[in-house]
């Protein structure tokens, strides 16, 4: 007997994943750029850490945001741009980073480092202009550098800088927690600056450029800021009633909890903060109907993931990679499908060495955290049609809350139906019974599983990240019917054909 049944109805679509849902983030804080990302000029790739550059490759990312996070409102464009040597050295004014752990930026990696990686890797840039401290000519301007193939002198610029054609720059921020480190704005206050910046940035492609920006607005995790917002960033007496096309909050959980020193109760607490994230997308997705549509406007979560005391500006938000975060990051995924009609992109926090990152180093090892298998594991999702999922489950009480034990989400592509499952508990087995709904025919059934026999709480490092790899999973069928046994914190990959 199944402890918990999963019903996928094959005919009830809900919309497209697309692939920017499995974005990621990376700013100038702690040791992501320096010592993460980029080394010196004497490597291979011109700067760029080899090893970390292959990982992220294979991991094919869809898009990958920067400078910031808090930098991006203190961050003037032009100091990271032409010959090194003549870069200024600036103040960082929020972190300290790189090995020195220094409150100092080199300025050695800037927009065309930047915007090559995201060649090396194959992914779409996402910029975050600065509205804090800056101003719309600056931000324009950036467009204009990254984007123009005319014969202006930031266009000629770029050129000389070494990149001939337009980077074609598609997705732009215009700031970045604009109630906070941006500026501490009401949202009306951030509204008006929003509709100011957006007038010079969004007409960028009405003459200038062959291709449309999409403009990203910064919302908050207390909603009524964003409902406030919207109204105001609509009140507009003449042009485009919202100016936007994505609506962005960020959703970090784990803040009181260290996972070493932590009980499988406080565990249990965890996962559920994490699963806060379907009611913020919920709630963000209202405030946007509330007075458009989210037919129009996107929803974006351009910052996520675990952060714990571990992780404080003095140590570059440094944290131990865990599976009880890359579980949590399974559970966020699986949200992410469900909630596909709205989504447009997400960014977890962030790429390399810093919070729930995806990639370590120390000294001359790299290595792949869980957190990276989960998002490898689910990226046969990408692009897929999500389809609904049912999920009766047993259920802990989590003080005033409840923890499902088991969670799951599914698509369909051309030939496959591809169905993630979680085991949410922490201590026991789960046997899931999962039913096709629709379908009578005995699928072709291929398996993986993550985590198995692995402490939730074990550090991984360069010694035993080999054994956090996806191993195969057996799957018991009966025409439409399979059943399988998750280990306790574990997450699976079943690709049905």
């Amino acid at each position: 007997m199944s402890d918990s049944r999963v019903t996928v109805h094959t005919e009830a679509r809900i919309d497209r994943i697309e692939p920017e849902i499995h974005g990621h983030f990376a700013e100038h804080l702690g040791r992501c750029i320096y010592d993460g990302v980029w080394e010196d000029e004497s490597s291979e790739e011109n700067g760029y850490r080899d090893d970390v550059v292959s990982l992220l490759r294979e991991l094919e990312m869809p898009v990958l945001r920067w400078p910031g996070g808090c930098f991006a409102d203190d961050y003037h464009w032009e100091d990271g741009v032409g010959p090194r040597e003549e870069r200024p050295r600036r103040r960082n004014l929020f972190w300290a980073q790189g090995t020195e752990e220094r409150p100092e930026e080199s300025n050695a990696f800037g927009t065309d480092e930047f915007l090559q990686l995201c060649e090396h890797l194959g992914t779409e840039a996402y910029l975050a202009a600065n509205v804090g401290s800056g101003d719309p000519q600056e931000a324009a301007d950036w467009v204009e550098y990254c984007n123009y193939d005319g014969d202006t002198d930031l266009a000629e610029r770029r050129r000389e800088n070494g990149h001939d054609e337009p980077y074609g720059v598609r997705y732009w921020g215009l700031g970045n927690e604009n109630w906070g480190c941006g500026g501490r704005m009401s949202p009306e206050q951030y509204a008006r600056e929003y509709r100011r910046f957006a007038t010079y940035v969004g007409s960028m492609d009405n003459l200038l450029l062959d291709h449309d920006v999409e403009l990203i607005a910064c919302g908050f995790e207390h909603h009524e800021w964003n409902r406030r917002f919207m109204e105001e960033v609509g009140n507009n007496a003449w042009g485009a009633d919202f100016p936007l096309d994505h609506l962005t909050l960020h959703h970090y959980y784990g803040g009181t909890m260290s996972v070493a020193e932590a009980d499988e109760d406080q565990y249990d607490q965890f996962l559920v903060d994490a699963l806060e994230m379907d009611r913020h997308i919920e709630r963000i997705a209202a405030a946007i109907n509330a007075v458009a549509t989210t037919r129009d406007i996107g929803v974006i979560i351009d910052e996520w993931g675990a952060w714990h005391p571990e992780a404080v500006a003095e140590n570059g938000l440094e944290q131990p990679g865990n599976v009880l975060d890359a579980l949590s990051a399974a559970a966020v995924l699986d949200i992410f499908n469900h909630h596909s009609d709205v989504m447009t992109m997400s960014n977890i926090a962030q790429t390399v060495n810093v919070l729930q990152c995806l990639v370590e180093t120390d000294g001359d090892d790299a290595w792949a955290r869980p957190t990276y298998h989960v998002f490898d594991l689910y990226a046969p999702h990408k692009g897929n049609e999500a389809i609904r999922t049912s999920v009766d489950t047993p259920v802990r009480a989590v003080d005033d809350d409840e923890l499902p034990l088991v969670g799951a989400s599914a698509s369909v592509g051309d030939d496959e139906t591809y169905v993630t499952l979680t085991n949410l508990d922490c201590r026991d087995s789960q046997t899931v019974e999962i039913v096709l709904e629709g379908t009578t025919d005995e699928p072709t059934v291929d398996a993986t599983v993550l985590f198995e026999g692995r402490d939730v709480d074990v550090t991984v490092d360069a010694s035993n990240a080999h054994q956090y790899e996806p191993e195969e999973l057996d799957v018991e069928v009966d025409e439409s019917r399979l059943t399988v046994e998750l280990a306790p914190s574990t997450v699976a990959g079943i690709s049905l054909s």
